[in-house]
C-alpha cells in the first residue's frame, strides 16, 4: 500500500499533464488571399514553433482558407510560398483559441515573362464566381498606347477605341458589340473588396461612358475580364463584358519621363518605407500635340493615392483620384476625301475633370464570415466641341455620382458559402446639353442653338444574394439572384411636358456550373453560365414625342473549356446574349431617341498560352455574328472579327528586353451598306535595365493602319456639305517615343 499512493499519484499527474496539453492545444485559422483580395486555393501554409522549430503544414482549400493545430500557447511563424508571388513570413503569437491569421499575398514575384494571363475555369469563387481572364500587370508591361491618351493597358483579345482621339474616354470593343457608347460593357475600379463602378449612365452622347484614362498604368497590378452578366455583383452595363481594374497596394519609388519631339509624358510614384505600410501616391502630367497638322494642346493631370490599413479584425482602404484634361482635338474626317489627312474643324476642343473617393472595410467577423462595407463619391465634367452631322456640335454636363455597398460573406463548410448584400447608387448628370451651330457652313457657324437640355437623375437600389459550392468532388455551381430597383427622374429644361419620373425594376437571375476533372484527368475543365443584365438607357425624349425605353434587359449564355496540353494552356469561350427591342439614346445630329434591338450577339474565342524559359506567348482570334432580329441585318459598327497576338521576350543580347502586341480589328458594317476599314494595331517596346535595374531605358514604338471611331456621318468640308453619307474616322498615326524610369529604392 506505501508504494500504491505514489504509483497512482504518478499517474494522476502524466494524466493530468497530458490532459492540460491538450486542453492548451489553439486551432489557428485565416483565409489566404491576393493583391486584389481574390482567394488563393491549394497553395501551402507552414506553421512553425519558434522554441522547438517544429513545424505543421495544410493547403488551403478552394476558398482560400487553412486551420492548423498549435500544440500550446507561444510565439510561431507562418510561411506561405504561392507560386509566382512572393514568399511571406510572418511571425505571430498564438495567446487565444482559436487565433485568426489572415494574410494577403504581397507583390507578384519577378519571373522570366512580363505579362502573366490566368484564365482558369478552377478558380471561381463566391464573390468571383465567372471564369476570367486577369492580366498580372508589370511596371514594364505595355500601355494600350505609350505616350499617348486612353486606356492605361491593353487587354489582349480586347481592342480600345475613341472616337474623337483625344482625353475623351475611350472605349472597349468586345467581339460582335458595338461598344462605342460603353452601354453592353461595364468597368470597375477594386477597392479593397468593393467593384467601385466606373460607368458614367445617360451621357451627353450615350448612355454608359466608362473613362479608364483617369488612372495612371503605373498604379495597376492587373486587369480582369468576365462575362458580366453571371455575376451578382456586377449589375448595370454588364451585358456582354466586364472589365475589373485591379490596384497595386505599394510602389517602389520611380519616376519614368516618356516622349517624342511632340509629345511628353512624366509620371512620379511613392511608398513610405517598410514592407508592411500598403500606401502609394502617383502623380502623371502629360502634354503633346500628335501627329496632325491642327496643334491639339493636350494636357493631361492626374493624381492617384492609395491608403490600407489594418485594426483589428478589419481591413481599411481608401482610393482617391484626381484627373483634369483639355485639348483641341481632331475630330472625324471622310475616308474618301482626297487630300485631307486632318481635323476638319480647327475649333474642335475637349475638356473633362474628375474627382473621386472611394472607401472599403474588409470586417473579418470570423475565420468563416466578413462584411464588406463601402462608399465612394465621384464629381464628373465634360464640355465637348466635336464635329458630327451637318454642323458642330456641343455637348456638356456636369454630374455627381454617389454610391455604397454592404456585402456579408460565410463559409459555411469547406465546400458551400453564402453571399448576401445591398447595392446603391445615385447618377445626377446636370447641365446634359446638346447644341447645334446655327449654320453648316464653317466661315460662318453663328451661335449655337439648344437642342436638349435636362437635368437627370438615376437611383438605383440592388439587393442580391448567392450561394457557391459543389457536388461531390468534381461539380461546382454558383446560383444567384439580383434585384435592381431604378428611380429615373428626367427634368426636361427645355421643354417641361417632357418631364417625368418613374420607377422601373428588373430581375437578375444568375447561375455557373463548371466541371473540374482531376489533374491528371484526360478531361478538359469546363463551365457553362446563364445570367441575365440590363443597362439604363437615356431618360431624355429630346426632340422626340415619346419616352424611351428605361432598360434594356439581355440574356446571356457562356461555355468555357480549358485545358492544358503539352504545357501550353488553351482556351474556347462560346457566347450567346439577346437584348429586347428599346428607344434610347439621342442621336447627336437629330436630338431623337434611337431604335434599337431585338438583338442577338454569337461568338466563339480561341486562346492559347505558352510560358517558356526567356517569355511569354500567347494568341486568340474571336468571331462573332451580330444581328437585329427584326430586320436580319448585321449589328453597326460590331466588330465581327478580332485577331491579338502578344509577346515578350527577356533574355536577347546585351540584356534587352522586348515586349509586343498586333491587333487587327476586321472589316465591319456601318449601316445603309458601308463597310469599315480594317483596324490593324502593332505596338511594342525595347527595354534596357542599369544600374542593377533602378534604371531602365525604352524604346516604344505604334505602327498603325486604319481609323478608330469609324461611322458614317454628313460632314461640311471646305465650307460645303457633302450631301451623301460617307465613311469617317479618326486616323491612327504612327510615332517612336523614347522613356526613361529611375527607381530610388532598389528594385526587390
Amino acid at each position: 500500500m506505501r508504494y500504491t499512493f505514489p504509483r497512482t499519484a504518478v499517474i494522476l499527474l502524466a494524466i493530468s499533464g497530458t490532459l492540460l496539453g491538450q486542453s492548451e492545444r489553439c486551432e489557428v485559422s485565416g483565409q489566404l488571399t491576393d493583391p486584389q483580395s481574390h482567394v488563393v486555393a491549394a497553395v501551402a501554409v507552414t506553421l512553425i514553433q519558434q522554441r522547438t522549430e517544429r513545424a505543421w503544414t495544410v493547403q488551403t482549400d478552394r476558398t482560400g482558407h487553412f486551420v492548423l493545430q498549435a500544440p500550446a500557447t507561444g510565439s510561431y511563424t507562418l510561411k506561405v510560398n504561392a507560386p509566382g508571388f512572393q514568399d511571406v513570413v510572418k511571425k505571430i503569437s498564438v495567446e487565444a483559441n482559436p487565433t485568426l491569421v489572415n494574410i494577403q499575398l504581397g507583390a507578384v514575384a519577378k519571373r522570366e515573362d512580363s505579362i502573366n494571363v490566368v484564365a482558369d475555369v478552377k478558380e471561381t469563387t463566391v464573390l468571383f464566381p465567372d471564369p476570367a481572364q486577369r492580366v498580372y500587370v508589370r511596371q514594364e508591361t505595355l500601355d494600350a498606347n505609350p505616350g499617348r491618351p486612353g486606356a492605361p493597358i491593353s487587354i489582349p483579345g480586347v481592342p480600345i477605341e475613341t472616337a474623337s482621339g483625344g482625353v475623351k474616354a475611350p472605349q472597349y470593343f468586345a467581339p460582335g458589340v458595338a461598344g462605342d457608347h460603353g452601354e453592353p460593357i461595364a468597368q470597375y475600379i477594386q477597392v479593397g473588396s468593393y467593384l467601385v463602378s466606373n460607368n458614367l449612365s445617360s451621357n451627353a452622347h450615350g448612355n454608359g461612358y466608362a473613362d479608364p484614362n483617369i488612372l495612371i498604368p503605373a498604379i495597376l497590378d492587373g486587369v480582369q475580364t468576365d462575362g458580366g452578366a453571371f455575376n451578382v455583383r456586377e449589375g448595370n452595363h454588364a451585358e456582354n463584358l466586364s472589365a475589373i481594374y485591379e490596384l497595386r497596394s505599394r510602389l517602389e519609388p520611380f519616376v519614368t519621363v516618356t516622349g517624342d519631339y511632340r509629345d511628353g509624358d512624366v509620371v512620379f510614384g511613392w511608398s513610405p518605407e517598410g514592407p508592411d505600410v500598403k500606401s502609394w501616391l502617383a502623380v502623371e502630367a502629360a502634354y503633346g500635340n500628335g501627329f496632325l497638322n491642327r496643334l491639339e494642346h493636350r494636357q493631361q493631370y492626374k493624381v492617384n493615392g492609395y491608403r490600407e490599413w489594418h485594426v483589428g479584425a478589419h481591413d481599411l482602404t481608401l482610393v482617391g483620384i484626381g484627373y483634369y484634361g483639355s485639348s483641341f482635338i481632331p475630330g472625324l474626317v471622310p475616308l474618301d476625301v482626297p487630300d485631307l489627312h486632318d481635323t476638319i474643324d480647327s475649333r474642335q476642343k475637349d475638356q473633362t475633370h474628375t474627382g473621386e473617393l472611394a472607401v472599403n472595410d474588409d470586417w473579418h467577423l470570423t475565420p468563416a464570415q466578413n462584411l464588406h462595407l463601402s462608399s465612394f463619391f465621384r464629381s464628373y465634367d465634360l464640355a465637348l466641341y466635336s464635329n458630327f452631322g451637318e454642323g458642330l456640335i456641343r455637348q456638356s454636363e456636369f454630374r455627381t455620382v454617389t454610391g455604397g455597398n454592404a456585402t456579408y460573406t460565410h463559409r459555411l463548410t469547406d465546400w458551400l458559402s453564402f453571399l448576401a448584400g445591398v447595392d446603391y447608387q445615385r447618377d445626377a448628370p446636370r447641365r446634359l446639353d446638346l447644341d447645334h451651330y446655327a449654320s453648316t457652313d464653317t466661315a460662318v457657324y453663328g451661335p449655337f442653338e439648344k437642342v436638349t437640355a435636362n437635368n437627370v437623375t438615376l437611383a438605383d437600389t440592388a439587393p442580391y444574394i448567392a450561394l457557391d459550392g459543389a457536388f461531390g468532388r468534381y461539380l461546382h455551381y454558383n446560383l444567384g439572384w439580383r434585384r435592381d430597383e431604378i428611380q429615373f427622374d428626367n427634368a426636361d429644361l427645355l421643354n417641361s411636358q417632357n418631364s417625368y419620373n418613374t420607377l422601373s425594376g428588373f430581375n437578375s437571375p444568375k447561375a455557373t456550373l463548371s466541371y473540374l476533372p482531376g489533374g491528371h484527368s484526360f478531361l478538359p475543365s469546363a463551365a457553362f453560365s446563364f445570367g441575365e443584365a440590363f443597362h439604363t438607357n437615356d431618360p431624355r425624349i429630346g426632340s422626340g414625342t415619346m419616352r424611351g425605353t428605361p432598360i434594356s434587359r439581355g440574356h446571356s449564355y457562356q461555355l468555357v473549356v480549358s485545358k492544358d496540353l503539352g504545357g501550353t494552356d488553351f482556351r474556347v469561350t462560346v457566347g450567346h446574349v439577346t437584348t429586347e427591342a428599346s428607344l434610347a439614346k439621342i442621336d447627336p445630329d437629330t436630338g431623337l431617341q434611337q431604335d434599337e434591338g431585338p438583338g442577338r450577339n454569337k461568338f466563339i474565342t480561341v486562346a492559347a498560352r505558352r510560358y517558356f524559359r526567356f517569355g511569354l506567348l500567347q494568341a486568340s482570334i474571336s468571331k462573332a455574328d451580330a444581328r437585329d432580329l427584326d430586320t436580319g441585318l448585321p449589328t453597326s459598327e460590331a466588330p465581327r472579327t478580332i485577331v491579338d497576338v502578344l509577346g515578350t521576350v527577356n533574355k536577347l543580347p546585351f540584356r534587352l528586353q522586348a515586349r509586343a502586341e498586333f491587333e487587327e480589328v476586321g472589316r465591319r458594317p456601318l449601316g445603309d451598306g458601308f463597310v469599315s476599314v480594317p483596324v490593324r494595331e502593332f505596338r511594342g517596346a525595347l527595354v534596357r535595365p542599369f544600374l542593377n535595374e533602378r534604371m531602365d531605358l525604352g524604346l516604344n514604338f505604334l505602327i498603325a493602319s486604319g481609323y478608330t471611331g469609324q461611322t458614317t456621318e454628313l460632314l461640311a468640308v471646305r465650307g460645303q456639305t457633302l450631301r451623301t453619307e460617307h465613311v469617317a474616322g479618326v486616323r491612327l498615326p504612327s510615332y517612336v517615343s523614347l522613356s526613361y524610369t529611375y527607381r530610388f529604392r532598389p528594385h526587390p
